[in-house]
């Protein structure tokens, strides 16, 4: 089985992580497939860079470290995975990327890196609700005492 786990440099992303890894270690044969979507770049950017390759290495780059301690999390644990960062619109990416590695299930935080908790569920994890074909598992914040 392959569970897409988004990862957006939230602690939520990372404890969706741990719970993939968790049913990993209790027997679940399990390959997690790590995401990581960049915006595109602004307008500001494309003028004053001026290099589509280099915008492209940049996204790349600040993906990989956005990835790097869930790759560590995973490789600590000795659980397989892959690890991809994506660029433009996080709901359609995250959703081709689910797609192109034909994982069967997604597990990710109910909020992203968003500052905004009026509703229960974050935008991106609302239209992965409504719009993914394969059961969606979140992962609630924890309570503060």
């Amino acid at each position: 089985m392959k569970l897409l786990v988004p990862i957006d440099g939230s602690e939520l992303s990372l404890e969706a992580l741990d719970h993939a890894l968790h049913l990993a270690r209790q027997g679940l044969k399990a390959t997690v497939v790590l995401a990581n979507v960049q915006e595109p770049a602004t307008l500001y950017e494309m003028i004053t860079l001026h290099d589509p390759e280099a915008l492209a290495k940049l996204a790349a780059d600040a993906g990989a470290d956005m990835l790097a301690p869930a790759v560590a999390k995973c490789t600590s644990a000795g659980i397989p995975y892959v690890a991809e960062v994506a660029t433009g619109d996080p709901v359609p990416m995250l959703l081709e990327l689910r797609e192109k590695h034909r994982c069967q299930g997604v597990l990710m935080g109910s909020h992203g890196k968003g500052l905004v908790r009026s509703s229960w569920l974050g935008s991106v994890s609302q239209a992965m609700l409504e719009n993914c074909p394969v059961p969606v598992t979140f992962i609630k914040p924890r309570e503060v005492p």
